[in-house]
Parts: structure tokens; sequence; C-alpha cells
């Protein structure tokens, strides 16, 4: 009895490591991503030649690219080779950087702009992390939020959409604070998903497989809570 308890201790022991290493490639690849995502989107807006042409009609291919990767992407990842699940994870991180140069520009304009950025990214990354560990500890099955999830993310594209040809400060800060909220609940939801994931995973390649899809996940709803923090800021800045 003794020797069997020792087993499963350390079988158990294992299992905990190998969660853990899983969860750490994950967050590295995502961190990873962002950081790959900050320089794209610095060096086209601190740019005179490339700014234009970010800010110009290429902008809506920028969108309609990341909108279209997040959908094709996952695919991609589990079903080609590691190298295009790869690179389906960079063209995304990059189609984001292209698409917030404009907005990152605007900010980089003032140091408070500036000043701005620093805090919604140290807004965002405590907001994301509680989150996550929220969804990596917890006991609670987040599974049933899926569906509601997948509808008030369909509300807020319509409600974001519209607002582009409204144009209200008012509504746009309504919609970013309800994306922040959303975007920790999505944060939590993966996360626990992609926990749970590594326990019907095989060992071998399809455990970096579901590494970058866990990083491609948890990166877009981090970028998209960054987005809509900082321009809280601003709107909220601007109303003093």
């Amino acid at each position: 009895m003794a020797w069997n308890n020792q087993t499963v201790a350390s079988t158990q022991s294992a299992v905990d490591a190998g969660l853990r290493a899983y969860m750490n490639r994950v967050y590295a690849l995502m961190s990873l991503g962002i950081a790959f995502t900050a320089v794209v989107t610095y060096v086209v807006a601190t740019s005179p030649m490339l700014m234009p042409v970010a800010a110009g009609p290429l902008k809506w291919v920028f969108f309609a690219g990341v909108l279209g990767m997040g959908f094709i992407a996952p695919n991609i990842i589990m079903t080609k080779s590691r190298t295009a699940a790869g690179v389906a994870f960079w063209v995304y991180c990059a189609l984001w950087g292209l698409m917030m140069a404009p907005m990152i520009a605007y900010f980089l304009q003032s140091t408070q702009g500036a000043m701005d950025i620093a805090r919604a990214f140290f807004i965002t990354s405590i907001m994301f992390a509680s989150a996550s560990m929220y969804g990596y500890v917890t006991k609670r099955d987040l599974s049933a939020m899926g569906r509601f999830l997948f509808m008030a993310g369909i509300g807020l594209l319509v409600a974001l959409i519209v607002n582009i040809f409204i144009g209200s400060s008012m509504l746009s800060l309504g919609i970013s604070a309800l994306v922040v909220l959303f975007s920790a609940g999505v944060t939590a939801y993966e996360t626990q998903m992609i926990r749970n994931m590594y326990y019907q995973l095989p060992s071998g390649g399809a455990v970096s497989r579901f590494a970058i899809l866990g990083a491609f996940m948890l990166y877009g709803s981090f970028v998209t809570m960054f987005i809509h923090v900082l321009n809280m800021l601003a709107i909220l800045r601007g109303s003093e």
C-alpha cells in the first residue's frame, strides 16, 4: 500500500511539473508575441515612411487580417506543420502591431500620451495576471461561460463598428469598459481551457502545438484588453 501511495504521489508530481512547464511555455511565447508586436508598432509608429501607409486605407486590411487570422490561425496551428503554426502566430502578432501603430503614434506625440501607454500596459498586466491566475487555480468549471462570451463578443464587435460611424466618446468609453471586463472573463476561461487541454495531450509535438495555440489565445485577450484600457485612459484624461 505504501509503495502504491508513493507511486501515485510520484506520478502526480511528474504531471504537475509537466503542467507547470507547459504553462510556462505558453506564457513565455505569449510574452514574446507581445514584445514582437511592441517592436512592430513602435517601428511603424515612428517611421515617417511607414506611418502614412499604416494610417491610410490599408488600416482596414490590417483590421480584416486580424479578424481573419483570429478565425483561421487556430486551424493552421492544429492541422498544419509546426513551422506553419509558428508562422501563423507571428503573422497574427505582426498584424496587431500594424493595426495599433496609428493609435500608438497619436499617444507618442506627447509625454502625457507616452505615460498613458505605460499606465495602460501596467493596468493590463495586473488585470490579465489576476484573471489568468483565477482561471488556472479555480475549481469552478468555466466551460459554461463559452457560449455567453461568444455572443457577448459578437455584440461588442457590432457596437465597436457602429461607433466608428457615430464617433461618440462616451459610447466609446462604455464599450471599452465592457470590452475590458469581457477580456478578463475570456482570459480566465481560456486559461482554464489551456490547462485542461494538457491532461489530454500526448507527449511530443502535440505539446508544442497546443502551447502555440494557448499563447495565441491569451495573446489576443491581452492585446484587446490593453487597447481598450488605453482608450479609456485617453477619454478620461480628455474629459478632465
